[in-house]
């Protein structure tokens, strides 16, 4: 963005421009036109003229993106932006964020997805954009991990693999490193995005019995284990979002950058 602005002095014409674009002189590429003439008596005298420019970081574009979201839903929040050698994590917070992250924060990784297309369109250099809201992300690693060891010892007892239900490349790169952690099992990923669910699997396989092994002791054939559910693993906020149908995701691959899990 560019501007042209006159004042009395190049420093009252450097604060226009700073209120204008609604940022810190500091920020501004400023070039003096025309420095200011005091003339004699008044007369020949002439104000001061820059072109004044800004262009806003990934990270202010991504926020100013995040914020017209945040309007349109009519949620009151501030953003808090912390920038590292990676990219940008924007904490979104306020009282009313219950909306922003969603189902198991799926409406949280929508956001984050349009911003950070909209902070890399059109620069090849990759720029990270991590969106949070007040400490959901840790709070749903810390779930997720917990389920991880759960379903582990699950599989360790009984020999069975079990199948977890689709999740992004994120939470199942969380499962993963939860699993690795645990003698005996290992885990790997199936299927194609967005239906790409995690597999835990004992490391020695299933016990062997004998006898039919499909059929229980009363005679009647074993039924097949529906994918674990982790409904049983919802947040109280979570209990009040319907599934979405699979056409509505909008998670790939890129989502997190390139993972491949």
């Amino acid at each position: 963005m560019k501007k042209e602005f006159t004042a009395n002095t190049v420093e009252e014409a450097k604060k226009l421009a700073a209120a204008e674009f609604g940022v810190d002189i500091s920020k501004l590429i400023v070039t003096v036109v025309e420095e200011e003439k005091k003339g004699f008596l008044g007369i020949g005298r002439s104000d001061a003229k820059i072109v004044a420019e800004y262009e806003p970081s990934k990270a202010e574009i991504a926020a100013d993106y995040i914020k017209e979201i945040l309007k349109c839903m009519n949620i009151d929040a501030e953003l808090d932006i912390t920038e590292n050698e990676d990219g940008a994590v924007i904490d979104i917070k306020g009282d009313t964020t219950g909306a922003v992250i969603g189902r198991r924060g799926e409406t949280l990784d929508a956001i984050q997805y349009l911003a950070s297309m909209t902070a890399n369109r059109g620069d090849k250099e990759y720029y990270r954009i991590s969106l949070d809201s007040c400490g959901y992300r840790e709070k749903r690693k810390a779930i997720l991990e917990e389920l991880a060891k759960k379903i582990a010892k699950s599989v360790l007892r009984s020999g069975r693999t079990s199948t977890l239900e689709p999740m992004n490349p994120y939470e199942r790169r969380i499962i993963h490193a939860a699993v690795s952690e645990i003698e005996g099992v290992t885990s790997k990923s199936i299927g194609e995005e967005p239906y790409r669910r995690v597999v835990i699997s004992s490391v020695n396989g299933r016990p062997e019995r004998k006898g039919n092994s499909q059929r229980r002791g009363n005679g009647k054939p074993r039924q097949k284990r529906e994918p674990y559910s982790m409904d049983l693993m919802k947040t109280s906020f979570e209990k009040d979002y319907k599934k979405p149908k699979p056409e509505d995701s909008m998670f790939d691959g890129e989502l997190y950058g390139k993972i491949d899990l």
